[in-house]
């Protein structure tokens, strides 16, 4: 065997290791990072699956928050998307290509927090038997999720994310609810016309898109109409302390105080409002529509009495289809449906039209499909997607009175 010094080994090797860092250093930098809707680099990667038609099942994916913060939010949306399964499986399910396929759906719990939305959404895009997936009910985690989803070619449905940024993800993201700028106008229009103000504050949480695409179109509006801000203060939904921030508003003589927040913290803020003697009408949005608002705030007829919210549907309306809609979801829960209830139960029975429309369970064409919805009869009202795949809606103003929400008044779109 030939001996070979220190030295001479390495004038050997030097060459090809050269060349093999050489060639390492020419690896794209973006490798193994999946890229979101304005392609910044992310380190979740995202690995999309080619979409696997076989079977007799629809798969459908849905992520919600089942627990956490906004856990009611998730639980509510998920019993309306459960109600509309049963009915669409007892009555032998969807007819796609000449055959009745029964719909499955899998759920999971982001626990309220952005990042599981993202996970889960990962998750989803790797699954090839996943035609299309419904979720999320708030803005922040339908944000995180959505890029995924776009880039796994996957449908997404959110029931209730009204930030219009969502949808600008890209051409496979959808709503059924309308978005902050017709609901900012709802309020503003409520309050100007209705309610007679002339000075508002509003409290907002600054790190909820939700919050901030609401406030600042209450504002732009509420001004256009002749009305002016006379305060506009933030908070932090960890925060149990607002008195500060309520103060400042009683001081400015506000004669009503918009707060565009959700309803774990809404409570919170009307009890220390009038222990501070701030006694001007409370107007929020659907962040508010919850069973637990009023608990918050100390229960029925206490903080949060005569205040205001916009919303997407009122169960005590005297059209037909929200009337056997009600009645068929009590008789089965024995409760009313909630608001959140009725737009799970429209993400999933729009899902269900736009897959027999297509007659096909392809992704790409459940996309087209969905995108082509008109005057679709839903129980949150008649419904049509538009080219920015948001719905174009009506929206209900509810007055707190006790534990129930009365409806007030209906404002079309503009």
């Amino acid at each position: 065997m030939q001996k070979f010094s220190r030295a001479a080994l390495l004038k050997a090797l030097i060459p090809g290791l050269v060349l093999s860092l050489s060639m390492t250093g020419c690896k794209d930098p973006n490798a193994g990072k999946s890229t979101d809707a304005s392609g910044n680099g992310s380190t979740t990667t995202s690995t999309a699956a080619v979409q696997d038609t076989t079977g007799d099942t629809i798969n459908v994916g849905q992520y919600a928050s089942l627990t956490g913060e906004t856990s009611t939010f998730g639980v509510e949306s998920n019993a309306g998307l459960t109600f509309a399964v049963d009915e669409i499986n007892a009555a032998g399910g969807i007819e796609v290509g000449g055959k009745k396929m029964l719909v499955k759906v899998e759920t999971q719990d982001d626990q309220s927090k952005a990042d599981e939305a993202k996970t889960i959404a990962v998750k989803y895009a790797g699954d090839a038997k996943i035609v299309a997936v419904i979720g999320e009910v708030a803005s922040s985690r339908s944000k995180t999720a959505a890029p995924e989803f776009q880039r796994a070619g996957i449908p997404m449905i959110s029931p209730s994310s009204t930030n219009p940024d969502v949808t600008k993800v890209g051409d496979h993201i959808f709503r059924v609810c309308f978005i902050d700028p017709f609901q900012g106008y709802v309020m503003a229009k409520f309050a100007t016309e209705e309610l007679k103000l002339k000075k508002v504050a509003i409290l907002r949480d600054p790190s909820q898109d939700y919050s901030v695409g609401l406030a600042d179109v209450f504002k732009e509006e509420f001004t256009k109409m002749g009305g002016e801000i006379v305060a506009d203060a933030s908070y932090n939904a960890k925060d149990s302390d607002f008195r500060s921030q309520l103060g400042q508003i009683k001081t400015a003589a506000a004669d009503g105080i918009f707060i565009p927040g959700y309803y774990n913290e809404v409570g919170t803020i009307a009890r220390q409002a009038k222990e501070l003697s701030i006694t001007v009408p409370l107007m929020g949005g659907d962040g508010w529509d919850s069973e637990k608002l009023v608990e918050g705030a100390g229960g029925p007829g206490k903080a949060l009495e005569g205040a205001y919210f916009s919303t997407h549907y009122s169960k005590d309306s005297k059209d037909q289809k929200v009337q056997d809609f009600v009645k068929a979801f009590t008789a089965k829960t024995g409760k009313a449906p909630a608001s959140l209830v009725a737009q799970g139960y429209d993400a999933m029975m729009i899902l269900a039209d736009a897959i027999k429309r297509a007659g096909s369970i392809e992704r790409k064409k459940v996309r087209d499909a969905l995108a082509q919805t008109k005057d679709y009869v839903a129980v949150t009202g008649k419904i049509t997607i538009d080219e920015n795949r948001n719905a174009n809606k009506s929206a209900v103003v509810l007055q707190i009175s006790g534990a129930e929400f009365k409806y007030v008044k209906t404002v079309d779109p503009k």
